[in-house]
């Protein structure tokens, strides 16, 4: 007969387990309230839930039962469930997040290695929403850890597009994010009601923005997204402000009154004094049902307009990272919340977005224009 494991083994079985809002071994975060072994093998574990009714705690329950049984000697596993108390949820806030007594952005602290993108357009219609979540789905497969701020308030779509219907978790003044595809997502749409529209004024919009920054739990993120609404305006001056550090990937279609528009939306990076990291041009062409040449249906030359505009008007290099052709499949699978560029990566348009989101996740986590800490020596 196998022996059954000691307890020391099944914590560390345990260890393997992740909270799937926090991303992190939940003997980390103190959820094992308990474990007992009996000599027939049968194992007792006691969970903790952050909060009552949490709605993933079927995961949890089904990956503890499947780590456990992995165990030589294990002949049944019990998984039973806990609610934390408010000190310990106030523990687990403080070991996440840190002091509480001030909103602390992390993505604007010198020492960040996120990357940020601030995805704009100079009107609506151009696909923004849609290449933000397929980009970032891209990044989330390539390995990176990936989150999106659904800025655009009025016209939210980002949960639809990813097929999220669930809400944050709040523990405390702390809100854990959604995830879907491996990308964490909040979104103001995953506060209203139904489809009611968003009726909010500038200082609303600063709050609602500054709040899913600072008291979302993200984790260590390489890269996050954010989807900003069109034009230049409130969301636009707020993330300069409080993330002065993101960088902008303009977003046009190739007609050149769509170009002109974008190139405003871009140099607003003269203001802020933010990096351009680049322009994409979306639906650049159409291939021809009949012949499979290529129809600019929207003409063409937008793209590189724009890139060599701002270019021009900042000084510096602003490359054009891809032309994404029309393609019906792209919206099909944004409405089914499936990114196209992983359920139909062979497709022309997830091809030039994938080659996008490896040109963008080349760059990594830098270092470039942040303090090292370094102290000189001087000679005595």
């Amino acid at each position: 007969m196998v022996p059954a494991p000691t307890v020391e083994q099944v914590t560390r079985a345990l260890a393997t387990v992740h909270d799937p809002e926090i991303h992190r071994p939940i003997t980390e975060l103190d959820m094992v309230n308990g474990v007992d072994v009996a000599r027939n093998g049968a194992v007792r574990v006691s969970v903790l839930l952050t909060i009552q009714g949490c709605p993933l705690h079927e995961k949890i329950k089904h990956d503890v039962t499947n780590a456990v049984s992995a165990l030589s000697g294990v002949s049944r596993v019990y998984v039973e469930f806990g609610v934390m108390s408010d000190e310990q949820r106030e523990a687990l806030q403080q070991r996440l997040m840190g002091d509480r007594k001030e909103r602390v952005i992390p993505f604007a602290k010198p020492d960040s290695l996120t990357r940020v993108y601030a995805v704009a357009s100079g009107k609506g219609g151009v696909g923004k929403s849609s290449l933000t979540v397929n980009l970032a789905a891209a990044m989330a497969n390539l390995g990176r850890k990936v989150g999106i701020v659904d800025a655009d308030i009025y016209g939210h779509s980002i949960p639809r597009m990813l097929g999220i219907t669930d809400r944050p978790t709040q523990v405390q003044q702390m809100m854990m994010p959604p995830t879907s595809w491996n990308i964490r997502v909040i979104s103001i749409g995953m506060f209203t009601a139904g489809n009611s529209p968003v009726v909010w004024r500038g200082p609303m919009l600063h709050r609602a923005l500054q709040q899913f920054l600072s008291d979302v739990y993200w984790g260590d993120l390489d890269v996050l997204f954010l989807d900003l609404p069109p034009g230049t305006g409130d969301i636009a001056i707020s993330v300069a402000q409080l993330i002065p550090n993101a960088e902008i990937l303009v977003v046009t279609t190739p007609q050149q009154a769509a170009a002109e528009v974008a190139e405003r939306a871009g140099t607003i990076a003269v203001q802020t004094h933010q990096h351009i990291a680049g322009v994409i041009e979306n639906m650049s062409w159409l291939p021809c049902p009949h012949c499979g040449e290529q129809v600019d249906v929207f003409g063409s030359g937008g793209g590189q307009f724009v890139a060599d505009a701002l270019s021009g008007t900042l000084g510096g290099y602003v490359p054009l990272l891809g032309q994404v052709p029309l393609d019906l499949r792209l919206r099909e699978r944004s409405d089914t919340g499936e990114p196209l560029v992983l359920t139909e990566p062979d497709t022309p348009a997830a091809t030039e977005l994938l080659a996008i989101a490896d040109r963008l996740a080349s760059q990594g986590r830098g270092l470039l224009g942040r303090p090292l800490g370094l102290t000189p020596v001087t000679s005595g």
